[in-house]
């Protein structure tokens, strides 16, 4: 198995400054903007995590206010800003997707996608959809050539733990290591993932 890390998790709202501010105000540091994603009616901010892994909060781009259809992350159904998903990085996503397949879980095709940066560089990835199980099992994410975004020097809240609750535990238990990583699942009626983070005074903070 080609090992999986986590890349990111995703903090969607539908009012991408509130998101800001509502991460600003819990951690004391401040997303810096990532980009547009042109095409999908979102745009992005970013941290950093530590160990290779970010934050992005991401919700509907005002310079797309034309936008038809859903845009992703379900952010036109959020009434507030939540932790939606997380995705897990691959470095070769078609063997990673049959891999868990073998393992007896779908994460679906990949697909591309891309972001235009302020200064207009264009970022390109391959990744499957949505996380399934609610978010809970990661989306896959393959940055092939494209640096990573950890590589821009990203304001930085360390990450020391991500959970997650569900109605389902040992389903979503069971999908997270057909893609050979690991998760504590919770029982609880209503889904979700819980980020333990660091904030700028040192102190453990909880964001989901």
């Amino acid at each position: 198995m080609s090992d999986l890390v986590l890349d990111h998790l995703v903090y969607a709202g539908p009012d991408l400054e509130e998101a800001v501010a509502r991460v600003a105000e819990l951690t004391g540091v401040t997303p810096v903007r990532g980009g547009r994603h042109v095409g999908f009616g979102t745009a992005n901010y970013l941290a950093d995590l530590g160990a290779g892994a970010y934050l992005e909060v991401v919700g509907p781009d005002p310079d797309q206010p034309e936008h038809v259809g859903p845009r992703p992350f379900g952010v036109d159904e959020l009434t507030e800003p939540a932790l939606v998903t997380w995705a897990a990085r691959a470095q070769g996503i078609d063997d990673a997707i049959a891999e868990a397949r073998e393992r007896g879980y779908d994460p679906g095709e990949a697909s591309e996608m891309s972001r235009t940066t302020d200064d207009g560089e264009v970022l390109a990835w391959r990744l499957t959809g949505a996380g399934g199980l609610d978010g809970l099992a990661p989306f896959l994410i393959d940055w092939g050539s494209t640096p990573h975004p950890t590589t821009r020097g990203l304001p930085s809240i360390p990450l020391l733990l991500v959970t997650g609750v569900h109605p389902e535990p040992a389903a979503v238990e069971s999908a997270v290591r057909a893609l050979g990583m690991d998760m504590l699942v919770r029982r609880d009626a209503k889904p979700g993932l819980v980020a333990v983070l660091t904030n700028s005074a040192g102190k453990q903070v909880t964001l989901s």
